[in-house]
């Protein structure tokens, strides 16, 4: 099993769980109030775009039979991770995808 996979996979499903979330009003005025409204329309197939492409990444790592075991236990990391992350800190909670990309980047050149 690959490492960076792996990771990508995590931090696609937690994009995904966090677009699914801003899709909803009261998250979405947590979390994005500064942004236009008409970028909430497209959180929703953007989170359901996210998790898709995580299951994709999961059926790399694992054999078939495996992956959607292996996927759903990413969902469930993903979900309890935004789960802690937004009552104390919000703005980490939105900007955690964005800040793990380069992370991912350099570690797959890098191993």
């Amino acid at each position: 099993m690959s490492v960076v996979l792996f990771f990508l996979g995590l931090v696609l499903a937690y994009a995904g769980m966090l677009g699914l979330c801003l899709a909803m009003d009261r998250h979405w005025k947590q979390l994005a109030s500064g942004l236009k409204p008409g970028w909430q329309r497209i959180c929703r197939p953007l989170g359901w775009l996210l998790l898709a492409l995580s299951l994709l990444v999961a059926w790399q790592i694992w054999p078939p039979a495996m992956a959607p075991v292996g996927w759903l236990g990413m969902l469930s990391l993903g979900g309890i991770s935004l789960l802690f992350l937004l009552p104390y800190q919000p703005r980490l909670a939105l900007w955690l995808p964005l800040a793990s990309a380069p992370l991912l980047l350099v570690a797959g050149v890098l191993g």
